[in-house]
């Protein structure tokens, strides 16, 4: 499995030793010196580790951790801070950290810990669910299809892994919009249909299909 790491570090003597010591591990890696740069990283692209640095210009990494979470982002973060009191300790994990190292500390313990970290992920990586040819990575929150990766937003992916969850079943749209969107969503309720458009669109060449039942909802099947 190849780990893809954002590393988010302003000081540059400090992110080039750890981006040296992650490249040697055959880790692939994207470096970004501020907060704002790294949100735009991180909501655009798959990350499996993010190494985040507290003390960052403008946006300091706790706000960049909360904000990842509150997107659905997973990816497995580890804090980076000179800050060592267990309030700081505490408030780091309430934010959704997965691990916090403290300054000054050795590259090789760093290593260490993100190696734990890829095993688990590794281990996790095995829970997905599958339709057909179509394959959901629960991990990744990567679609495929016949091995190839899908373009998909946020609620196109969260729609399909509801569909694939339930397959088989028909679906109303209430039903959908409550649990995609949620009980306080109070928009077009079309958005479902618009949704299943696009969905069915990316599909087409899968052997899966997102059936229409009049008057009720959606059903998605497997293609015999």
């Amino acid at each position: 499995m190849s780990v893809r790491i954002l590393l988010i570090e302003d000081e540059e003597n400090i992110r080039k030793i750890i981006a040296y010591d992650l490249l040697r591990a055959d880790y692939e890696i994207v470096e970004c010196r501020d907060g704002e740069e790294a949100l735009r990283s991180g909501m655009q692209e798959h990350f499996d580790v993010m190494i985040i640095d507290w003390m960052l210009p403008g946006m300091d990494g706790i706000t960049l951790v909360q904000k990842f979470r509150s997107a659905g982002i997973d990816s497995i973060m580890i804090m980076l801070t000179a800050r060592d009191d267990e309030s700081d300790i505490l408030r780091a994990f309430d934010a959704g950290v997965d691990d916090y190292i403290t300054k000054p500390f050795s590259p090789r313990e760093l290593l260490a810990r993100i190696q734990a970290h890829v095993k688990r992920l590794g281990k996790r990586e095995a829970d997905g669910l599958d339709a057909g040819k179509v394959h959901i990575s629960l991990r990744r929150r990567e679609i495929t299809v016949n091995k190839e990766v899908l373009t998909c937003t946020k609620k196109e992916f969260d729609l399909l892994e509801y569909l694939v969850r339930n397959q088989g079943i028909v679906l109303s749209r209430d039903q959908i919009l409550n649990d995609i969107w949620g009980f306080d969503y109070d928009g077009d309720t079309r958005i479902v249909d618009v949704h299943i458009f696009k969905l069915r669109s990316k599909l087409s060449k899968a052997d899966v299909a997102i059936r229409s039942s009049r008057g009720v909802g959606y059903i998605l099947e497997v293609n015999d």
